[in-house]
């Protein structure tokens, strides 16, 4: 079974390693546990049960066929290392270490850890599984071949932007996530949903949609369904500062529906535009200062002659009435490529796992 949560800690340190339930309550004030085979049954509510804390994220999945059809879609390979990111109690665990050569399984909740070690054990797979017991956005990940994890909504983007974006290589990643997020993240240029998320995202990998699960599939069920889908790093990557590309795409995708002329013509942007490519980290144009007599710089015409060159170079590469909505990954990389040619840049200070 999955956790819906890594990334926030868990105040409840209740065991209960000699039931090993799976907690819902329901009207008749009963409790829902595993057996072995994974099959729910329904067990009396015990002092010692495993409550799931819904705040906090945690929904269990419990439907075998689901399970194994996200094993099957990730093929696994007899010598594969698998990094699963929330495991849980262990259901998709047990999978996995049957289909695979290593598990590293990523969980924060001290809780689910002694489950999922006395699970395995009791299976004779813990020579096969590595637990790390870490908040897994602050965690460095060991050597992998493929992922598969259950991302709670509040981690998904940052979750994503690192595996992505980090120093690890694999060969996919499935994610059970949540259906609107995923659908986010399947948008291509001109779909009403196109957004930041996905033009960062599939500039380094693609994004398949693989299934849908519904709410009803999990333990204690959330609100919305989930969708599962595949990311697959590209084998060539484009030559481009990841940090340029992504305070370049924040600017665009900041009001993703207006042109590109009416987005740099508003003063507050052009003024931001300036002071980044005057002194490359400075965030507040106001902090610029001319070597050699201390002058500070006459904003207003300044920025007034770099709004010519911003438009100027939309005007002449034919990107002045276009939205960055429309807009290819080929013809963003150009436009950056075009902008930085003429001096204007877009990063500043470096970026955090939420800025993706």
């Amino acid at each position: 079974m999955i956790q819906k949560t890594v990334g926030s800690s868990i105040k409840s340190s209740t065991s209960c390693l000699s039931s090993l339930l799976l907690v819902r309550r329901n009207s008749h004030s009963r409790i829902r546990g595993y057996e072995s085979n994974g099959q729910v049954v329904e067990k009396k509510k015990q002092h010692d049960g495993l409550f799931l804390q819904k705040s906090k994220g945690q929904h269990l999945l419990t439907n075998t066929r689901i399970l194994d059809a996200i094993v099957r879609s990730s093929d696994v390979r007899p010598t594969d290392t698998v990094l699963e990111i929330g495991p849980g109690t262990g259901n998709l665990t047990m999978k996995l270490l049957e289909a695979a050569h290593h598990v590293v399984a990523v969980e924060l909740d001290k809780r689910m850890v002694e489950i999922l070690r006395t699970r395995v054990s009791d299976h004779g797979f813990q020579h096969k599984l590595t637990i790390i017991q870490k908040d897994v956005l602050k965690t460095d990940f060991p050597e992998f071949d493929l992922v598969v994890a259950n991302i709670p909504y509040n981690i998904s983007s940052p979750l994503v932007a690192k595996l992505v974006y980090g120093s690890n290589t694999f060969r996919t990643a499935t994610l059970l996530l949540q259906k609107e997020f995923s659908r986010r993240l399947l948008a291509n240029p001109g779909d009403s949903d196109f957004n930041r998320l996905a033009v960062n995202v599939k500039l380094l990998a693609d994004v398949k949609f693989v299934m849908d699960v519904s709410k009803r599939e999990f333990v204690p069920p959330p609100k919305v369904d989930s969708s599962v889908v595949m990311i697959t790093p590209k084998e060539v990557k484009p030559d481009v500062n990841v940090r340029e590309w992504l305070a370049f795409t924040r600017t665009c995708f900041g009001k993703k529906n207006k042109t590109l002329g009416s987005m740099f013509r508003q003063k507050k942007k052009v003024v931001e535009l300036l002071s980044l490519s005057k002194v490359g980290i400075t965030t507040n144009a106001s902090d610029v200062v001319e070597e050699g007599d201390n002058r500070v710089l006459c904003l207003d015409t300044d920025a007034s002659m770099f709004k010519e060159r911003v438009i100027g170079v939309l005007k002449s590469n034919g990107f002045e009435d276009k939205r960055p909505s429309k807009l290819s990954h080929g013809e963003l990389l150009r436009l950056l490529s075009l902008f930085n040619q003429a001096g204007i840049f877009f990063h500043s200070l470096p970026m955090d796992l939420h800025d993706y």
